[in-house]
């Protein structure tokens, strides 16, 4: 298979121009109006990096910065950005720019303006803002241009439009005009070259590929161009979209690319080729590539004298060694603060020094040289241990890849941070702070090994060791007992997490309130401060412990002024024991009312009379604050029964019935030492016995 690649392929300088602009801005409050460029991959990569892609300048803020694509703009978006105090990165291409100086200028001779080209293009939108909207906007070479005939016009055409339909468009009008037809052939020479060379490599091969961005004006007019003069013709946004099975029997195949296609999207194309056919990738590769590259004469980061040899508004235009063309160097490019073409006029057929910053097209630069000298002058620093900063733009197998200036700069993964790294890609676009760890210079290929992890590590010790420090002075100052302020920082099913001096602190659920509570935020509330007992320290395993009931009144320590001797209290039966039923009070109070205290008959068990969960009234007969004991009697609230019905005379005992043992208001003995130990209510079971005993 012979694959021949199209020799103007890839980034034009007004897109390359763009594009890397954009890339060295700063993200934050940073907008792109539009896409950048036609090219998804592009706009990923700066949407990644953090620039805002917006459709209006309403969208930038007020002291924002706006990029402004090469397409170009409507005039007025000038004096907007500067009502509202916002910076321009203008990257209009100065194809674009020479367009909007001729419409302006025509349109104030009261010329008619046509614009050939694309009605909803940004670049078309732009053009019409030069001049107030008053323009035709043309596209189909047939249409009806009788209105023109007597009129004085200026005809201009979209950078990226074609140049066959162009022509015919203005072979048509000057058929029907009577008057002065001034065309101004704008479509930029880049394009022009690009659709003839499509066309010529579209009538040899077998198969044309072309890619770009589906939505890239130009690479739609590449992809007709081709189609009109081949058979096979793949339109391809990315290596994924290519099927080889489709192309792998053409025995020659022609490469195009759009001009804002970048470079790598060819290359991935390529090796995909070399990869799944015959082809050797070793002859595809090395011939190809050297291509796109333009290595044959120079490479990135030489330094070349060039010869002054004209002066433009633009810039200047040199010659090169071994070179009869001339290659534009941008004014921006130059090592001046304010350029004037007139300054250099008188430098005409003088020779400077240029930096090669760029390859397809070549790119040169003249105040590179001095921010190289800088960027050693950094690098030195660097390589004396200076912490410095990039953008993560990669990653592969053995780690993560970035740029420094002209220097790469390759992250192990090892030195990523401390502990083992699994996913590598979600570093990428993420800024890396970095020690290096080596830097080597060989030629125009220079790299810088460098770590985020020894950094990181670094801070993780002086952050422990401060933390041990402080954590040392917090157990040296406190013992169990002391009393402490402490805010409560969370939740949990468990208890609180308080903050005391800094250090985390547990108040478990059952030491927050003598009558126990479902939640913690039932007694405390977070982000609030309160009082606490130390209870527990352990300072080995850092943990305190700290208590919040404990600082409160128990409810027996109220009880004394709150209940008397002879009160009624409504309370709810809580537990029944052959002795009685205990009454809950309150919450943390629990009064016992005897067998013998419920009713004025005689009863076997509290069972036959209450339940759990009766509420009830009843008087209290006792109570001993100390003791945490108080004794109720139901009994006491009701009248006193009638006599019973089988003969039973006041104050006479019945007698038991035959063959029934005799009722017995307590339990006796035997029955009593089951409770011999144990709390309930409060009461102990010792002195609950011993009451049974007694009224026994």
């Amino acid at each position: 298979m012979e694959v021949i690649i199209a020799e103007h392929s890839g980034f034009c300088t007004g897109v390359r121009k763009a594009v890397n602009t954009a890339m060295n801005l700063e993200g934050k409050n940073a907008c792109i109006l539009g896409e950048i460029i036609h090219n998804a991959t592009v706009v990923k990569a700066l949407k990644d990096k953090g620039l805002v892609t917006v459709e209006s300048l309403e969208e930038v803020p007020d002291g924002g910065t706006v990029v402004f694509r090469s397409h170009g703009v409507p005039e007025n978006y000038y004096g907007i950005c500067r009502e509202r105090n916002i910076s321009v990165v203008d990257c209009t291409c100065s194809f674009v720019r020479r367009t909007q100086k001729i419409v302006k200028s025509q349109c104030a001779l009261g010329k008619e303006i046509i614009i050939v080209g694309e009605h909803a293009h940004p670049e078309v939108i732009g053009l019409l803002g030069w001049c107030g909207g008053n323009a035709r906007v043309i596209d189909n070479p047939d249409g009806d241009f009788s209105e023109f005939v007597q009129k004085d016009l200026c005809i201009v055409c979209q950078t990226t439009f074609s140049a066959q339909k162009f022509e015919k468009i203005i072979k048509n009008i000057k058929k029907v005009c009577e008057k002065t037809v001034a065309v101004f052939k704008t479509i930029c020479y880049t394009t022009i070259e690009r659709q003839i060379e499509v066309e010529r490599l579209a009538a040899r091969c077998d198969a044309i590929i072309v890619v770009g961005g589906l939505n890239s004006s130009n690479t739609n007019k590449l992809y007709e161009i081709a189609q009109r003069n081949c058979k096979n013709v793949f339109r391809l946004s990315d290596a994924e979209s290519l099927d080889i099975n489709k192309i792998k029997n053409f025995k020659s195949i022609g490469i195009v690319s759009g001009a804002s296609t970048p470079d790598e999207q060819t290359r991935e194309v390529l090796f995909k080729m070399a990869e799944n056919t015959e082809v050797k990738a070793s002859n595809l590769m090395e011939e190809v590539v050297a291509k796109i590259d333009n290595e044959s004469k120079f490479r990135k980061g030489q330094t070349v004298k060039a010869t002054i040899s004209q002066a433009t508004d633009e810039g200047l235009q040199i010659l090169l060694p071994f070179s009869k063309a001339e290659v534009p160097l941008s004014k921006d490019e130059l090592d001046c603060e304010n350029y004037s073409a007139a300054d250099y006029v008188e430098k005409l057929g003088e020779t400077i020094e240029l930096l090669v910053v760029g390859l397809n097209p070549l790119r040169l630069s003249q105040k590179m040289i001095k921010v190289l000298q800088q960027e050693e002058s950094l690098t030195a620093e660097i390589e004396g241990g200076k912490e410095f900063s990039v953008v993560c733009t990669g990653s592969n197998k053995g780690g993560l890849t970035a740029q420094f200036g002209t220097y790469s700069v390759f992250v192990p993964a090892k030195e990523i941070r401390p502990g083992f790294v699994k996913d590598l890609t979600k570093y990428e676009g993420k800024t890396l702070r970095l020690r290096s760890l080596e830097i080597k210079r060989n030629g125009s290929k220079k790299e810088i090994i460098a770590s985020q992890r020894v950094i990181l590590q670094e801070e993780r010790d002086a952050k422990d060791a401060a933390r041990a420090e402080k954590e040392g002075e917090f157990f040296a100052s406190i013992n169990v007992g002391d009393v402490v302020m402490g805010k409560v920082e969370r939740a949990t099913n468990f208890g609180a997490f308080v903050s005391v001096n800094g250090f985390d602190c547990l108040a478990h659920i059952s030491d927050l309130s003598w009558t126990g509570v479902a939640a913690v935020t039932d007694v405390l509330e977070i982000g609030k401060t309160y009082e606490f007992l130390i209870l527990k320290i352990d300072a080995e395993n850092k943990k305190v412990s700290i208590g919040y009931k404990q600082l409160q009144p128990q409810p027996w320590d109220l009880a004394e002024e709150k209940y008397h001797v002879d009160d009624v209290i409504h309370g709810k039966v809580v537990r029944i024991v052959p002795f009685g039923a205990f009454i809950e009070v309150e919450k943390g109070i629990d009064g016992l009312v005897h067998v013998s205290q419920i009713t004025h008959e005689r009863i076997e068990t509290p069972a036959t009379v209450l339940n759990v969960g009766d509420e009830v009234d009843a008087k209290i007969i006792a109570i001993d604050v100390d003791a945490r004991k108080m004794n109720l009697s139901i009994k006491a609230l009701l009248p006193e029964g009638e006599k019973r019905k089988h003969g039973e005379e006041e104050g006479e005992e019945s007698a038991p019935k035959k063959g029934r043992a005799p009722r017995r208001a307590v339990a006796n003995d035997d029955e009593l030492s089951t409770w011999s130990e144990g709390s309930i209510g409060g009461t102990s079971i010792a002195d609950l016995l011993a009451d049974a005993k007694k009224n026994k």
